[in-house]
């Protein structure tokens, strides 16, 4: 990959930028209509340290905003994939894309896909199901001539040997050689503490996830923003398949990692989970956890788990 400098305001002629501030104050630097790709998992407003926890109203209020200045910069065959999770509010759950939705309702765009990323870690409940998916709301321009390349991101058949077995393909193979579209629901691993990727930043999502979206959406050349860029994961699957990447970030330190992380991926040392690589399956690995230490009506393990709920182990 060539030397690539992380400049620290937006260039058409650069490929790498990182701008620490408010994202608002990038977006006027980019002119319009010069993004392929927005792509960005914004604050959720539960709080987080990054974050002031507003009321949801000023919440949508402060994303809209900001959607507006996305869609000013959006190229006419560009997308808008925004990642969000739920809000919970005294204990009420509230889906933060069907309250974004009519943002860019508003302005003109339209909903290609819902797409849930399920993965299979984060907190227990005990009072509801435990939450394990989120969702990535994509948007482009009425237009029919938006950018989307399906080969790259194909996933491999279930049963790449099947044929057909009558009509004029008879005995053909009916699956496409190069696999079959991946679906609207992601089975992709979130980042915690085990994760490869895993750096302090406490709502961090995987190369992965974002390499798919890049790859289907913008081709060689194009720029891909990330208004909320945390620690570069956008930037870095950006400038990994040889687009141009730019985020913004207000918190130093952020940035710093970030900047790091993006010079590694550009040598080629920065340590990333792989695209399509098979998600781990404890029981087929035969790992020991797996083996449960509780007989099936043992007093004993009831004991147990009312100690943990005691504990708050489940939250």
């Amino acid at each position: 990959m060539k030397c690539i400098k992380v400049a620290e305001k937006f260039d058409k002629n650069e490929y790498a930028v990182l701008y620490q501030g408010s994202c608002m104050n990038l977006l006027r630097q980019i002119p319009d209509k010069s993004i392929q790709l927005v792509v960005t998992s914004p604050p959720y407003n539960i709080g987080k340290e990054y974050e002031k926890k507003l009321k949801l109203e000023d919440y949508v209020k402060h994303q809209s905003e900001v959607i507006k200045e996305c869609v000013r910069t959006l190229s006419e065959k560009g997308s808008i994939c925004w990642q969000v999770g739920n809000y919970v509010d005294n204990g009420s759950i509230i889906p933060l894309d069907t309250v974004l939705y009519p943002a860019f309702k508003d302005l003109g765009l339209i909903m290609r896909n819902r797409i849930i990323w399920h993965f299979e870690h984060g907190l227990h409940c005990s009072k509801r199901y435990s939450g394990r998916y989120e969702t990535i709301i994509w948007f482009t321009r009425k237009t029919k001539n938006y950018t989307f390349n399906l080969d790259p991101v194909r996933v491999p058949q279930k049963y790449p040997a099947k044929k057909y077995f009558k009509g004029p393909k008879a005995g053909q193979y009916s699956c496409n050689p190069l696999g079959k579209n991946p679906g609207d629901i992601w089975n992709i691993p979130n980042v915690k503490n085990n994760h490869v990727e895993k750096t302090e930043h406490p709502c961090q999502y995987p190369v992965e996830l974002v390499e798919r979206l890049v790859l289907s959406m913008s081709d060689k050349d194009d720029w891909v923003l990330d208004p909320f860029s945390g620690t570069g994961t956008s930037v870095i699957a950006a400038i990994r398949h040889n687009r141009r990447g730019a985020g913004a970030e207000i918190i130093k330190k952020y940035v710093d990692i970030a900047r790091d992380r993006i010079h590694k991926a550009v040598d080629g040392t920065l340590r990333t989970r792989p695209m399509k690589k098979p998600i781990y399956d404890p029981n087929k690995e035969n790992n020991k956890l797996t083996i449960s230490p509780w007989k099936k009506g043992n007093e004993s393990s009831a004991k147990q788990l009312n100690l943990l709920e005691e504990e708050s182990v489940y939250q």
